[in-house]
């Protein structure tokens, strides 16, 4: 997915439920490719007052991509040692 700039990100607003539910809006979903019964991590912003919204499955991609380039680095590190 290519990065998108503040302004292609922005879906505009949604409003907090008597139940406490948000409608993430259509264009939203249809860019993430978001469907019903899709599970979404739900984390506190760790600087300001709000909440990011993550597709489980995304996450786990990322760790695992993640974990692959450190240990790629890892063994790098060891090889340059050896030097």
């Amino acid at each position: 997915m290519k990065c998108k700039g503040f302004d292609e990100s922005f879906y505009g607003s949604a409003t907090i439920g008597d139940r406490g539910q948000v409608v993430i809006p259509a264009d939203a979903r249809q860019q993430l490719d978001w469907q019903p019964g899709d599970k979404l991590l739900v984390m506190r912003h760790p600087m300001h007052h709000g909440v990011m919204l993550f597709k489980i499955e995304a996450v786990r991609e990322f760790i695992d991509e993640f974990a692959d380039l450190l240990s790629r680095a890892d063994e790098q590190v060891k090889e340059d040692e050896l030097k």
